[in-house]
């Protein structure tokens, strides 16, 4: 018996999985607005977007605010403030110190070596001011060259000999300041541990040290060395929890010696004499030549990483030092997965995000979204949306129908919501797409016959008569439209101005809903694109995804945008020509003689060059139909057209300049916004194909 069991929804119920269709509407719509595929995918991938259903997708950015969140609470809750902040400046101190008194010491031995004071023969002098050289020079490359991070700076200076007396002992009192504030008790515990040691444990130590120096050997020669028989003998060394294999056992082996290491350079001239005292009186010396060696071994095949950063903790509670180091390695790990991930935004992919990194800091919740994120160009890929090629991802001809088919079904569904006026044709003919619409069928009318109403209209006539006897008269038959074959032209303005009165984006939809609607509907209609600002130049059709507008270019040259639009046309066989204008603003540029003139506001000269051309389209019998998008600022500028004294805002030189053109061309000029732009002219577009048959 199966059973159902209904609960309240909680969101849990959400499907994860991205499905390939809601990522292509976000890509075509980044895209739209940027044109560049990679970035475009990047900025999926980084900014998130909400899916068909309206759930938020998982992104880049909620993860790097996970991690800060994370990251600020650590930092809210300890202090280490008067230990982490103070050591830097107190480094930065000694280490000018250090330098600054290098230089006083060179430069007093070189006057002393100089003026003879010193009573020395010139020749020891000589060779005094060239070892102190030497030593200085060494010096100074050391200190050039110390880790940017607090702890491998310390641990550098610790077995560097300063030169300058005053900068040795800053540096040896900062030590004994980190032994008050941050290892009070670690360090005794460490002794008392060791204190405990009988001869025999540290006799099966040595030889335990000496096994791992052997493994360690025949790893840098290339050899398998016995790890299993090595964990037979001396596996209670390590614990409850063993180390499974040689690099685990080195991993371990190379973090609790450098834990040592850290906690000696940071004792007490005191506190560390004593512990050395005690490791030299219970350890003898082949115990310790094995560690020695064990040390150099690991530090050649595994270096240890250093600190990198210091943090700005806030809080009030305090850590012993072994806990501090523990978190100062959770923190790295943060600022590591931090730098994974603002990396990401300049690289191909994400896949340098470290996954298993994401996993423990911040849960199985961020690591699966991150999964996700990573699946995104491989679900386009597999859907056949995009390809890798020439090192670069591509949109396919699927993927490019797709946005076109985007861009159209976002007119449709807005013209749903907010119906603008059509425009009815009732001529009918014939070879159109069939419509609900029926009629009787007549000689020569293509037979797309409506098989119900056929019988029915055999039954009227002879009711009660069986079988149904029909008659060529019963015969009724779809209407359908005609559609006309059209070449169009649509010229799209890409000067500055379309962006920056936010109309390029809305033009670019409308051409891709365009080419779509042509692509799927009328397939018979040609369709060129031509881009014009300072000059024309036709578009291909699969470069309309990412095409931009002219970024340095604020100038419109309409008029060689019609002269390349009538070139294209004068190709075209069809009877009904026609050139889709998609502009914001009057000419202001002109080609005369070869030569390109410009000018804002628009020269006469430009307004009457444009006429001209217009006129030529008209005297081919092109129709020039304007979309004309609306101003929203306005503004005064410039001459009236007629070059009278008086000015004229642009909105009203480019109101006159559109009236005479349409009066010469006879086409149709519409003033709208870019919300309301794909409605105008598909519906416009459509309305002049079809005739009722």
């Amino acid at each position: 018996m199966t059973i159902y069991r209904y609960s309240e929804w909680d969101g849990s119920q959400e499907s994860g999985e991205l499905s390939a269709d809601d990522l292509m509407d976000e890509l075509g719509s980044n895209l739209m607005s940027y044109g560049d595929l990679p970035y475009s995918l990047r900025l999926m991938q980084q900014r998130g977007f909400r899916n068909g259903q309206g759930r938020q997708m998982p992104s880049i950015q909620e993860l790097l605010e996970k991690l800060r969140q994370r990251k600020q609470e650590q930092l809210s809750k300890f202090n280490l403030d008067s230990v982490m902040e103070d050591i830097r400046e107190k480094l930065d101190t000694i280490i000018k110190t250090e330098r600054e008194g290098i230089e006083k010491k060179l430069d007093d031995t070189r006057s002393r070596s100089d003026d003879g004071s010193s009573g020395l023969d010139p020749d020891v002098r000589r060779r005094l001011l060239k070892t102190l050289e030497d030593r200085a020079a060494q010096n100074l490359e050391i200190l050039d060259n110390l880790p940017s991070d607090v702890g491998g700076r310390i641990k550098e200076l610790t077995d560097y000999e300063f030169i300058d007396e005053d900068a040795r002992q800053q540096f040896l009192e900062l030590l004994e300041m980190l032994k008050k504030h941050a290892m009070q008790s670690f360090g005794r515990d460490l002794v008392d541990r060791i204190k405990n040691l009988d001869p025999e444990s540290l006799t099966r130590m040595r030889h335990m040290v000496e096994a791992l120096n052997q493994m360690l050997e025949q790893r840098m020669k290339g050899e398998e060395p016995d790890f299993e028989g090595f964990m037979r003998e001396f596996g209670d060394f390590f614990g409850p929890n063993p180390p499974r294999n040689l690099d685990e056992l080195i991993e371990r082996m190379q973090r609790q010696i450098a834990q040592a290491q850290s906690l000696m350079n940071s004792l007490s001239p005191e506190d560390r004499a004593e512990l050395q005292n005690l490791l030299q009186s219970m350890v003898d010396d082949s115990t310790q030549f094995e560690l020695a060696k064990l040390s150099a071994y690991l530090e050649r095949l595994y270096p240890s990483d250093r600190l990198q950063q210091q943090y700005p903790f806030s809080g009030d509670e305090s850590l012993s030092y072994d806990e501090a180091l523990n978190l100062m390695e959770e923190l790295q790990k943060m600022d590591r997965l931090e730098s994974q991930l603002r990396d990401s935004r300049f690289d191909r992919t994400i896949e340098n995000v470290d996954e298993q990194l994401v996993r423990e800091l911040l849960g199985d919740e961020s690591a699966d979204d991150l999964d996700q994120l990573k699946n995104i160009t491989k679900a386009l890929e597999e859907a056949g949306y995009i390809r890798w090629e020439g090192g670069k991802y591509e949109l396919t001809p699927r993927g490019m129908r797709k946005i076109g088919q985007q861009a159209l079904r976002d007119v449709f569904d807005h013209l749903k919501k907010d119906r603008i006026g059509g425009h009815k044709l009732n001529t009918r003919g014939s070879g159109g797409e069939r419509i609900e619409e029926t009629k009787l069928y007549e000689f020569g009318d293509d037979f797309n016959l409506h098989l119900q109403k056929t019988i029915m209209n055999s039954v009227y006539r002879e009711p009660g008569t069986i079988p149904v006897r029909m008659s060529t008269d019963d015969f009724e038959i779809y209407r359908t439209e005609e559609a006309t074959r059209s070449a169009t032209v649509l010229l799209l303005d890409m000067s500055l101005s379309m962006p920056m009165r936010g109309n390029f984006e809305a033009a670019k939809r409308v051409t891709l809903a365009l080419d779509g609607l042509i692509r799927s509907q009328y397939p018979k209609d040609s369709l060129h694109i031509v881009g014009f600002s300072s000059y024309a130049r036709e578009l291909k059709k699969e470069d309309l995804t990412y095409m931009s507008w002219d970024e340095f270019d604020p100038y419109t040259n309409l008029q060689h945008g019609l002269y390349v639009a009538r070139k294209l046309l004068d190709r075209e066989r069809s009877s009904n020509k026609q050139i889709i204008l998609v502009s914001d603003g009057e000419p202001t540029a002109h080609f005369d003689d070869n030569q390109l003139y410009f000018q804002i506001p628009p020269s006469i000269r430009t307004l009457q060059m444009t006429l001209r051309e217009v006129r030529f389209c008209t005297r081919k019998g092109i129709t020039i139909n304007t979309f004309m998008l609306e101003d929203p600022y306005g503004g005064g500028y410039g001459r009236g057209f007629r070059g009278g004294r008086g000015r004229g805002s642009r909105s009203e030189i480019r109101g006159e300049f559109v009236t005479r053109m349409t009066r010469l061309n006879k086409g149709r000029i519409f003033y709208t916004s870019p919300d309301r732009l794909g409605e105008y002219m598909l519906v416009d577009y459509i309305s002049n194909k079809r005739k009722k048959l």
